[in-house]
């Protein structure tokens, strides 16, 4: 029985840093598991021109699988590179192949977990790893303050991730680390509460609104938000220019740490053996 093609997918992005860089990360779970691994964005991506990818366009989910379908496969499983269940994963993602399957019923779709899973310590790991850099290239004496930011999300399990990987890049960090979650936004509403605090906010706080303060980037593309003049960044600037001597020092991004490879390939080694979408 032929394996299921592999689909490397991220959220996806209208800038094309992100896709090149999910293009370099599926390139290297291919080499890693041995087996072809196609980078392939749920929305977005397709309106990147092709002259800023190397000629190559991208692909988006569902084009990706029909163009597949009807070149004959019909056997897929989905490597998310999401950090948790999101309603991207656990809603989108699957009304698209019920769509598709109405159409073509000989569909299998598998989705492998997201990187975080609570006994797996590997993208604190990570975070730890780059906050360190960070550190050294500050040189202050600890403690150090670290403020992790994601995104921020309106659904409880995605800033949960967030929180527990705060607290175990705590852990990883020791003593001399002082660590706090924060969103890079969220949305209005007291029902949203449990996304905050906005890093904006933090950056204002006693004892974090002056002195030097590593901004660990939960993150794994550079785009508009995480890349070069981005929204973390000028959240971090404006923050700089309103506080009393605050400097801020980013971290690189998750995807840019060879072990999250391993995390991806072991996500696929799960997700091969899971029950069908």
């Amino acid at each position: 029985m032929a394996e299921p093609l592999v689909l490397l997918v991220d959220n996806g992005s209208l800038a094309a840093a992100p896709t090149l860089r999910l293009r370099e990360v599926a390139a290297a779970l291919a080499k890693k598991i041995g087996r072809p691994v196609a980078p392939v964005s749920l929305l977005h991506s397709s309106g990147v021109p092709a002259r800023e990818l190397g000629g190559v366009p991208a692909e988006i989910l569902v084009p990706a699988l029909t163009r597949r379908l009807a070149a004959g496969d019909d056997d897929f499983l989905v490597v998310p590179l999401f950090f948790g269940l999101g309603a991207a994963l656990t809603d989108f993602l699957p009304d698209c192949v019920a769509q598709l399957r109405a159409k073509v019923p000989r569909l299998t779709v598998r989705l492998a977990p997201p990187l975080f899973e609570p006994r797996d310590d590997r993208l604190a790991l990570i975070l730890a790893d780059q906050v360190r850099a960070a550190a050294a290239d500050f040189g202050g004496p600890p403690p150090r303050r670290v403020a992790l930011v994601d995104h921020g999300s309106p659904v409880r399990a995605v800033t949960a991730v967030r929180d527990q990987l705060a607290e175990q890049l705590g852990a990883a960090l020791g003593a001399d680390y002082i660590v706090t979650p924060a969103s890079m936004e969220r949305r209005e509403g007291a029902e949203y509460d449990f996304a905050g605090p906005l890093l904006g906010s933090v950056l204002r706080q006693p004892g974090w609104s002056s002195g030097e303060v590593i901004v660990a980037m939960q993150f794994l593309l550079p785009g508009r938000h995480a890349g070069p003049g981005g929204d973390v960044e000028r959240i971090c600037r404006e923050a700089e220019t309103s506080g009393a001597g605050l400097r801020t020092r980013a971290t690189a991004l998750v995807g840019e740490h060879p072990l999250l490879v391993d995390i991806l390939a072991d996500r696929w080694r799960t997700g091969a053996a899971s029950t069908p979408i």
